[in-house]
């Protein structure tokens, strides 16, 4: 199989023709500006900046973020599909940085499934091995293989129209596995499904990865089917990488404000706070609580030397708990999920999400919990995150 390495891969688009008229008309001369989140210099808009990844043979790689960060552009330039204006790609230890797209052993599935719809499901999976000549025998062998891995088989002498979106998927991956490629991309391959089926493919993906030996790197902007689905997480930003790292390590571990506020559902709670030190231990200042931070934490800022300061604290909506006393909050709604309830207050002049597991509520508790109610609330030192208030990174990294 394959190991890939990027160093230093950058993606800018050139200005065309009119953007270059509009800004040597610009007055003053300013190398660089920022526009629509993305930096902007006098060679064009830069997508992708400063792309740097190890990816190891057979790990499944996630490359996660909101609209226009770049993982797409990332997984194109993989692909072949997309120039690389800076920068080096190696497919185990080969230069592909010029390598056409059909060379370079990949298979790509794409968002839209991109089927060709007078070809029977059959036609389109054998289509590319077919074009490789590949013999008659070994062609319907491979295809029948992957379509019971599909679990297609009963769908191959129809066409694409006769299909749903769940099939037609399978039949788009069916299409990339035959080939037995090296590397598999799939680049946003559930956004098209409902929220069933999205869920039922993603356990399709997860069982396909352990019967099939490759390299995969999926992108998405869906944070649950990264944290499901990657061996590690490549989390993007306006083109540049955020944090890598495990799910459990941007989850727990979460590197900046950004990193914490977009990894996690229902969002993290962020508030003002105060780092101090309490009896030479650190511990933060919220309002009229005052919460010990554990051991590891403790560790891990006095080893960075931090200094006492006003701080951006997190706190994720599961790790808050319902008290007799502590900070003091309104319930604005009350969402009843089942085995928990959301409940989104107001606290300290700002927004603030609870997620109360009620499994050892009584009824009465859980109907108490209504809209204008008043309730306080509490969190311990180990789950507390605390951020540079000026830089927005953990102070902990």
């Amino acid at each position: 199989m394959a190991t890939l390495t990027l160093k230093n891969i950058k993606k800018i688009y050139p200005f065309s023709g009119d953007d270059t008229k509009k800004k040597k008309k610009k007055k003053g001369d300013e190398p660089e500006e920022k526009k629509v989140n993305l930096q902007v210099t006098d060679k064009g808009v830069v997508a992708v900046q400063e792309f740097n990844l190890e990816i190891q043979d057979k790990e499944f790689i996630v490359l996660v973020g909101p609209s226009g960060c770049g993982k797409s552009t990332t997984l194109r330039m993989i692909a072949g599909l997309e120039e690389i204006s800076e920068g080096e790609l190696y497919i185990g230890d080969r230069l592909v940085n010029d390598v056409a797209p059909k060379d370079r052993d990949i298979a790509m599935v794409f968002q839209n499934y991109a089927l060709y719809p007078h070809m029977t499901v059959y036609d389109n999976m054998a289509f590319a091995l077919k074009l490789r000549h590949t013999p008659k025998a070994e062609i319907d062998k491979k295809v029948k293989e992957a379509a019971e891995i599909l679990d297609i088989t009963q769908y191959l002498g129809r066409k694409p129209k006769a299909l749903s979106g769940g099939q037609r998927q399978r039949v788009a991956i069916g299409r990339a596995i035959v080939r037995n490629p090296s590397v598999m991309l799939m680049d946003e391959p559930l956004s098209n499904l409902d929220a069933k089926l999205r869920n039922q493919m993603r356990a399709e993906i997860i069982k396909l990865r352990e019967r099939i030996n490759t390299t995969f790197i999926y992108v998405t902007h869906d944070q649950t089917e990264a944290m499901t689905l990657g061996d590690r997480i490549v989390i993007m930003k306006d083109g540049f990488i955020q944090q890598i790292g495990t799910p459990q390590e941007v989850f727990n571990h979460p590197y900046n404000l950004f990193v914490a506020g977009f990894i996690g559902t229902p969002q993290m709670n962020f508030f003002d706070a105060q780092l101090t030190k309490v009896n030479g231990k650190y511990a933060v200042r919220l309002g009229d609580l005052t919460v010990e931070l554990s051991e590891d934490k403790q560790a891990a800022l006095a080893k960075n030397k931090v200094a006492e300061q006003a701080v951006t604290l997190g706190v994720r909506p599961e790790h808050i708990s319902l008290a007799e006393t502590g900070i003091e909050a309104k319930v604005d709604v009350h969402e009843m999920m089942g085995s928990s309830v959301h409940l989104h207050v107001t606290a300290m002049g700002q927004d603030v999400v609870l997620v109360v597991s009620t499994m050892n509520m009584t009824g009465a508790e859980i109907e108490a919990l209504t809209s204008g109610s008043t309730v306080h609330f509490q969190f311990q030192g180990n789950v507390c995150h605390v951020f540079s208030r000026e830089t927005g990174v953990n102070l902990e990294a």
